[in-house]
């Protein structure tokens, strides 16, 4: 694998792998908050927990700037994932209402 001299620092560091996905797809679930900021919270958090056991296996090959956005994209995901769950259910709640509105108005005009 090759590195350009933009991605290596002076101590031999590299950044983590999906450092920039991670933080991207966290940003996106919130700004996508439904089913499409489920999917992709989900995969964020995932890529996350794997780049930050990387980490803890070898701390001193990976940038501290790195870890910190696979920390806050992590963070977002999960709020993008808490938000899009609670979308869902009052979305579910929406449409039981209206079922049993309907159902109601319906049966009382026969």
């Amino acid at each position: 694998m090759f590195l350009s001299m933009d991605t290596v620092t002076n101590n031999n560091q590299i950044p983590l792998p999906n450092a920039t996905g991670v933080l991207v797809m966290g940003i996106c679930s919130l700004v996508f908050c439904g089913l499409i900021g489920l999917i992709l919270g989900i995969i964020s958090v995932t890529m996350a927990n794997k780049d930050k056991v990387l980490y803890k296996q070898n701390p001193d090959s990976y940038t501290a700037a790195s870890l910190s956005n696979i920390n806050a994209g992590r963070i977002c995901s999960i709020i993008g994932i808490c938000l899009s769950s609670l979308a869902f259910l009052v979305t579910i709640a929406y449409f039981i209402f209206l079922g049993t509105f309907f159902t109601t108005v319906f049966s009382n005009l026969h």
